[in-house]
Order: structure tokens, then C-alpha cells, then sequence
């Protein structure tokens, strides 16, 4: 059997990297193809592995530390699919704050482990109201550090949400094109772009100081937390976590933490949905079986990335949950500051 493609697209937290994940792993698989999948986050209890799963993909997932940091977990994870799974594409999502991605991952995979994978370029998806924040004068200058050596590092830069957006910012130099996952617009052409490129994935190593790196990661609190509701009535998943999304927007908002990324994930017997959001007070995004019926518990998990104080985050969230319908039995809590990275490898020269 050949190497499978390893497909790796980056981008800074809500750029909609697992939408397009999954919307090129459906389009792959109903080519045919078998695809596996693999998420990552500094904690545990990942909304998006919920979800790849919940949409029949096989999926592992990398927690306590990037890609970069846990190489050797991310190399086992690649090869560790079943064999009636054996994938011949493995699309993978390093964490949305994690850049320095050419240099300690493709690298290392082209060197040590070529025979094994085919590396694609690396892809970097920028969310355009994001990117146009960013780039500003009133950006956050630690941020916006992150989102620059992201795309600096890019072989392919793609503008995603194009459903919603028809004004795109520039960056200099590069040639970054609109798609959107949601609605498959450009997503083919992504595809194409990608296993067609015949350059030399990840061939820009960037000029980066670990130690400004390391700050610009830990300005974001980091909050995961899962449990079992057991509600005082049935109801639908979107019943539970839309009014969950928007009440814990608003405490965020009046205590003035910016949002970065928040995520929801409600599962019954019934069926599943995702809620997220980018920015407070935007309109949530939502993915799963809307029409699923109403149901007497299901499981809850949420994935919070704000610019505030740990401490803080988990009060917050403490308040939405006290306020749902119904009993809240948590089986997984953790709030934190992502620690400083430590990769296993780093290239200062392309193979």
C-alpha cells in the first residue's frame, strides 16, 4: 500500500480549519477514498473530535501540547488506524495558536519519516474579519504576532468563510484565495492545489523567538470542560446550547473578556450539534442534526480560548452552566495558560 498524504492546515483559533477538514474529508471519502483524522489541543476534551467522529471519520486526537511538542505522539497517532481504516489521506489540525509549523513538523516528517508520508504543503487558513483585526493598528500586538508568523510560514494561504465575506484583506506578497467549507466553495480547487503542488512542503522556516512566542501563547486562558446534563424536560441539543452560547457571550462580554474562540458541543441518543463562536456578540456558527429529536440528557462539551484570566473563564462558565435546564454532572474541568513550547525537533534548513 503507498504512503497516505498527510494533509496539515494550521491558521490562528475559529479560522474554520476543522469545517474544511471535514468538508474535504466527505468530498475524499465520497470519492472513495479513506480518510482518517487528527485533532490537537494543549487540554483534553476536544469539541472537534466529538464532531469528526460524530460524522463517521476515524479520528485521534494529540492533547496536553502542539504537534510540535508531542511529535513522537503525533507520529504513533498517524500509524496507529486500524487496518480496515488504513488511511489514504490523514488530514490534521495542529492548535490554532501554534505556528513554527514548517520547521518542527514537516521537516521532521520529510526527514525521518518520508518513506511513510507523503507531506502536503502546508496550508494556513485566515478567518477575514480576523485577519483585517489583526493586522490593524489597534491589534493585540502579542496576537497578532502569532497570526503573522502563521501565515509567513504558509506554502498555501486560503481566506475561509467566504460565504459570509466579499472584502478580503491583503498580505503582501501572497496569493490568498477565498473558500468556504461551510457552503464547498473552492474546496475542490483547495484539494487540487494541494495534492498537485511540486514544491517542497514546508520549505519556509521562519525567523521566530521562542521566547516572545511562548508570551504571545499564554496571553490566552485555555478552558475545557465536559459533563453529563440530565435536563428537567426533554429538548433538542440546539434547545440546550444555543441559549448556553448566548448567555455565556454576553457574561464574557460584560466582563470584558475577548472571545478567541468558543466552541459547544451537545450530544443526545438523538443526535449532536456544534455552536461556535469567533468574537463576542457574533451569531453562532452551528454544524450537526438540527432536526434531531428532543431527548432526556445528553453530554455537553466546551472549548473556551479567551484573553482572560483562567480563574476568570472558569467563573464565567461556572455561571452559564448553573443555568441550564437541568442537572450538570462534570466529568472533566481544566483552565489553564498554555506552557511555553518545547519542540521535540526543529529544522533550521529545509531537507
Amino acid at each position: 500500500m503507498s504512503a497516505p498524504h498527510l494533509i496539515l492546515v494550521g491558521g490562528f483559533l475559529g479560522a474554520g480549519k476543522t469545517t474544511l477538514l471535514l468538508a474535504a474529508g466527505s468530498r475524499l471519502r465520497a470519492a472513495g477514498k479513506r480518510v482518517g483524522i487528527i485533532l490537537n489541543d494543549q487540554g483534553g476534551e476536544l469539541v472537534d473530535t466529538r464532531l469528526a467522529e460524530a460524522a463517521g471519520f476515524p479520528a485521534r486526537e494529540i492533547t496536553g501540547g502542539c504537534f510540535c511538542c508531542r511529535f513522537s505522539e503525533f507520529v504513533r497517532a498517524a500509524g496507529s488506524f486500524a487496518p480496515s481504516e488504513a488511511p489514504e489521506f490523514i488530514l490534521a489540525e495542529p492548535v490554532g495558536s501554534c505556528t513554527d509549523l514548517a520547521a518542527t513538523i514537516l521537516q521532521p516528517l520529510r526527514r525521518y519519516y518520508g518513506d511513510r508520508y507523503k507531506p502536503a504543503p502546508l496550508t494556513v487558513l485566515a478567518d477575514p474579519a480576523r485577519a483585517g483585526q489583526l493586522m490593524g493598528s489597534n491589534a493585540d500586538p502579542l496576537v497578532s504576532y502569532l497570526f503573522h508568523k502563521q501565515i509567513a510560514e504558509a506554502d498555501l494561504v486560503r481566506f475561509s468563510k467566504a460565504d459570509l465575506h466579499t472584502n478580503f484583506p491583503r498580505f503582501p506578497g501572497v496569493d490568498a484565495r477565498p473558500l468556504s467549507a461551510q457552503i464547498g466553495l473552492g474546496v475542490a480547487d483547495w484539494l487540487h492545489d494541494v495534492l498537485s503542488w511540486d514544491g517542497v512542503a514546508g520549505a519556509k522556516l521562519l525567523d521566530i523567538d521562542y521566547s516572545h512566542y511562548a508570551e504571545a501563547e499564554a496571553s490566552l486562558g485555555w478552558l475545557n470542560r465536559r459533563g453529563e446534563l440530565r435536563l428537567d424536560q426533554p429538548l433538542t441539543p440546539a434547545a440546550v446550547i444555543g441559549p448556553f452560547v448566548t448567555r455565556l457571550d454576553r457574561l464574557l462580554t460584560d466582563g470584558q473578556v475577548p472571545i478567541a474562540h468558543l466552541k459547544v458541543f451537545a450530544q443526545s441518543a438523538n443526535g449532536h450539534l456544534k455552536a461556535s463562536v469567533c468574537r463576542n456578540g457574533e451569531r453562532p456558527t452551528v454544524a450537526g442534526t438540527l432536526d434531531a429529536p428532543p431527548a432526556a440528557r445528553c453530554t455537553i462539551t466546551i472549548n473556551l480560548r479567551a484573553s482572560g484570566d483562567p480563574a476568570i473563564l472558569s467563573a464565567f462558565v461556572d455561571q452559564a452552566t448553573r443555568e441550564l435546564p437541568g442537572r450538570f454532572r462534570i466529568d472533566h474541568a481544566e483552565a489553564f495558560r498554555p506552557s511555553p513550547p518545547v519542540p521535540e525537533h526543529r529544522f533550521k534548513e529545509a531537507i
